[in-house]
């Protein structure tokens, strides 16, 4: 094997897609994933956005939320844990493919578009265990809009297991492309009913 067929072939697992969707959305007082967003579940808009960059997608979601309506309409994994955070979708995401590489967002990313992803999907080189932007707040690593490829999952795993969930642990400490942060504000979320009204009025979006 020459040095240069490396990277083409650490590359070739698939990429599939992952909603997360189980959080328990208490800052927001309801449900961010049925949330309107220019007529169309978050969840929804959220789902179809990234099924477009990816091989197969689905949604991560409690035990407790298989039987909600919207997120039965979606291919689901069910999360192993609890209490970790989102930590328990890709880890359930990554013993359903675990040679599968994933590219995972949270649900609650109403300005995310086609070219922020894109670029994700097209920085992946084969040379790094996953693809993320700097937050334009701290220049950490945002792992919930990042490729993960299996051996960072591999690491998010081991890290689980030794009482660590937290997923910009893994990010800083492993190999990872990092792109600069969006200047669209594409990665801006919202977790309270304050900030959902602010980017609304701000982009002149209905409620």
């Amino acid at each position: 094997m020459t040095a240069e067929h490396t990277p083409r072939m650490r590359s070739a697992a698939s990429l599939n897609g992952l909603v997360l969707s189980g959080g328990a959305s208490t800052r927001m007082g309801r449900d961010k994933a049925l949330l309107d967003h220019a007529g169309t579940p978050q969840l929804s808009a959220t789902f179809q956005l990234l099924a477009r960059h990816v091989h197969a997608c689905f949604i991560s979601l409690r035990k407790d939320q298989v039987g909600e309506p919207l997120r039965a309409q979606f291919p689901g994994l069910i999360d192993a844990h609890e209490g970790i955070g989102p930590a328990a979708g890709l880890l359930a995401a990554h013993r359903a493919h675990p040679a599968t590489a994933w590219l995972v967002l949270a649900c609650d990313l109403p300005l995310l578009d086609d070219a922020t992803l894109a670029a994700l999907v097209q920085a992946r080189d084969g040379q790094h265990v996953a693809v993320a932007y700097r937050s334009a707040y701290d220049d950490l690593p945002e792992p919930l809009c990042a490729l993960w490829e299996p051996a960072a999952l591999e690491r998010l795993e081991t890290q689980v297991c030794a009482g660590r969930h937290g997923l910009r642990e893994v990010l800083r400490l492993a190999d990872v492309r990092l792109l600069p942060a969006p200047a669209n504000g594409a990665l801006d979320n919202i977790n309270t009913p304050e900030e959902r009204e602010r980017l609304l009025r701000g982009r002149g979006w209905d409620q």
